[in-house]
């Protein structure tokens, strides 16, 4: 028995994490379904969410030693409890002071100094009992069962539950007295534990644990009610929980009637039972450090890979070539799996930003909704841990400059009511991520002049839309006439700039005055390996992205003659802008007479790249430049090849819109006075009006 408890102890860290990393996760449900719950106060379902929620953190609190913050949902939880049974409305008072309950629970579960017994926790339980009329109540685990006609007032429902722990539930830090305790919260409960696993004395084991239980619950509470009682500790049990035949319960039904059920719903004994370690786990947890170790891994192994084909190839070796193939199929489908794996939803993302959303209009005085579209999409969660920030502070920015008031709308003829939409969609190897809000929209010439006034650009500077707004995103600039807490330094949105360019993205901004902004940010899919397309320009090797690529077409002397030295291609009848890359890159070599052009969308649509040869496709893992080349924009990593070169990975949208910028190639174009609007520019405009 030393043993057992020195085990236990040993591992009491590991299981209260467990418990914090389950507890957050419902907490953002909890969240969730209070904001909801806002908009719709009506709902029972949404009540009972809410409610079921509460109390499973209760209960497993109580259960992994958190007693503070059991107590403290406790309170919370006869508030809903009250709303339940009609004795109180659901309002802004109690949404609000839920909240903030919410971020206590938060403190207390990374057990903060003080987070249960400041004035914080005090001011929330007693506006919670003065509202719901409840004194404050500590939950005891040794309850005393109630009688069944006053725990389920009125009709009930019996439910059979066969609960079998696994062996390794009690080194796992469960006591399942204490879920049972639960389950007469919510009902009379009559239970038969089952001891025919118990083995003789000389071959049990002090830390396992060898008694199931039958259990018969009257109550009013549903199947799910239930099943979150056991919610930390289902993945290691044997868990049935069904509807008796007959189960309605009557006032006054004796308890010996509630007994007679769990007789009957026992199975026949033919001989001592056997239960197995259970293996119902859908899932199981993994910490993010470990998954990212292993896509490492994966990495090497590709590369590695990449060594042996290109050994297989000079070799000319059949064995050799048959293990290299057999190699290459099943790294294939490592990476695809690995790179699954770290694909998440960007719903919990989204979700996080309805709380932000609540706190900011009710602090601004405004009415504004969230809606969201496209929340099932996936990325990388390296790249979905790195949105927050961006997310936020363009959220913020469209509340308190984008978003009018609720008078200025209305006598704009329009709802009163304003919306934020968050969407997202995948288009081609990047996701695509708007935040959009139906406010007054961009002032371009306010930017402007705001730019000039702080020396940003020439008084005499024609600049397009996109480069009026492009200047959002400068250190420091804002238009905005005061600072308040929300936004107005010039901080925000340098910060949103700065992340995307980390996430080697784009930003693209579009608006309508009196209608609204949408601010788009076009993010790669993943940040660690991607099939490539490799090419060749003279003596050095490319790495473009595969998913982009549209075709591959020639372009011979005659097709530059007939464009009259215009950088275009027909491409059945369409005409599609190229870049030429031995000229943007400045290599100074002998142009080949067949070159290659790829074309790849882009946000500005097909634009085409020349290349001397393409030399094929490959898994391509991303590897950094490092801090010496981070403002190069239009190369958004390295890859090391089978035969040890290093080959850039270029980057197509900034590779469009450098060109654009600096308008280099119009420079080049055969005729084209330095600095005017030919080339690039000018090709473009063509496709636009050839469109």
């Amino acid at each position: 028995m030393r043993g057992a408890r020195v085990t236990i102890a040993g591992n009491a860290d590991e299981f209260k994490q467990s418990f914090r990393e389950e507890a957050r996760e419902i907490l953002v449900d909890l969240e969730s379904a209070l904001l909801e719950l806002n908009e719709n106060r009506g709902d029972q379902e949404l009540v009972g969410r809410v409610f079921r929620a509460l109390h499973t953190i209760k209960g497993s609190g109580s259960m992994f030693g958190f007693e503070d913050l059991a107590t403290f949902t406790h309170n919370l939880e006869n508030a809903f409890d009250e709303v339940r049974n009609g004795r109180l409305q659901v309002g802004s008072e109690l949404i609000d002071l839920t909240l903030s309950a919410l971020d206590q629970i938060r403190a207390m579960l990374e057990e903060r100094e003080g987070a249960a017994e400041g004035e914080a926790c005090a001011e929330i339980l007693a506006k919670v009992r003065k509202l719901t009329g409840v004194a404050e109540h500590r939950p005891a685990a040794s309850k005393v069962p109630k009688t069944l006609a006053a725990s389920v007032g009125g009709r009930a429902r019996q439910w059979i539950i066969h609960f079998a722990p696994g062996p390794d539930l009690l080194l796992n830090g469960a006591n399942p007295l204490l879920l049972f305790a639960e389950l007469r919260e919510l009902g009379g409960l009559s239970v038969k534990a089952s001891m025919e696993m118990i083995p003789p004395l000389a071959e049990l084991d002090p830390e396992r644990c060898y008694v199931s239980w039958e259990m018969v619950l009257a109550t009013t509470a549903g199947r799910e009610a239930i099943r979150d009682v056991f919610i930390f500790v289902e993945d290691s049990c044997q868990l049935a929980i069904e509807p008796a035949s007959g189960s309605e319960v009557e006032d006054g039904q004796s308890r010996d009637a509630v007994a007679r059920g769990l007789e009957e719903s026992r199975a026949p004994s033919g001989g001592r039972r056997t239960y197995d370690k259970p293996d119902n786990a859908s899932s199981i947890r993994v910490p993010a450090a470990k998954l990212d170790q292993f896509v490492d891994l994966v990495g090497e192994l590709v590369t590695t890979q990449a060594r042996l084909a290109e050994l297989s190839a000079r070799r000319d070796d059949p064995e050799i070539a048959e293990v290299s193939e057999e190699i290459e199929r099943l790294t294939s489908a490592l990476r695809e799996n690995s790179m699954n794996i770290r694909m998440l939803p960007i719903r919990g993302t989204f979700e996080k930003f309805r709380r932000l959303v609540h706190d900011l209009a009710r602090d601004l005085g405004k009415d504004v909704e969230l809606t969201m579209d496209g929340a099932d999409t996936e990325l990388d969660k390296t790249v979905i841990d790195q949105l927050g920030d961006p997310l936020m502070h363009l959220i913020r920015n469209s509340m308190d400059h984008g978003v009018e008031s609720r008078e200025l709308r209305l006598e704009r003829g329009k709802r009163a009511t304003a919306t934020i939409h968050l969407s997202a969609r995948h288009s081609g190897a990047s996701v695509l991520i708007a935040v959009s809000d139906d406010g007054g929209g961009i002032d371009a010439d306010a930017v402007r002049n705001r730019a000039i006034e702080r020396g940003l650009v020439p008084c005499d500077a024609q600049l397009t839309e996109t480069e009026t707004f492009a200047l959002l995103f400068q250190p420091g600039f804002s238009t905005a006439k005061q600072v308040t807490d929300v936004s107005g330094r010039g901080v925000g949105m340098d910060v949103v700039r700065q992340r995307v360019e980390s996430l080697r993205g784009t930003i693209d901004v579009a608006s309508k005055p009196g209608s609204g902004t949408s601010v788009t940010l076009r993010l790669p899919l993943t940040l660690a390996i991607i099939d490539g397309l490799l090419v060749s320009v003279a003596d050095a090797c490319f790495v473009l992205p595969l998913a982009s690529t549209l075709e591959c077409i020639e372009l011979t002397s005659a097709d530059i003659e007939r464009a009259n030295g215009k950088h275009v291609a027909n491409v059945r009848g369409a005409i599609v802008p190229y870049i030429r890359l031995r000229e943007h890159f400045n290599t100074n070599s002998m142009r080949p007479d067949l070159e290659q052009i790829m074309v790849v969308e882009t946000g500005e649509g097909p634009f085409g790249f020349v290349v001397d040869q393409v030399l094929g496709d490959c898994q391509t893992v991303i590897k950094s430049l490092g801090r010496v080349y981070r403002h190069v924009q239009a190369v958004s990593g390295a890859t090391i090849l089978g035969d040890g070169r290093v080959a850039l990975i270029l980057d197509p949208e900034r590779l469009v819109q450098d060109a654009l910028r600096s308008q280099t190639l119009g420079a080049r174009t055969p005729g084209a006075p330095p600095g005017s609007r030919s080339g690039l520019a000018r090709v473009r405009d063509t496709k636009f009006r050839a469109e």
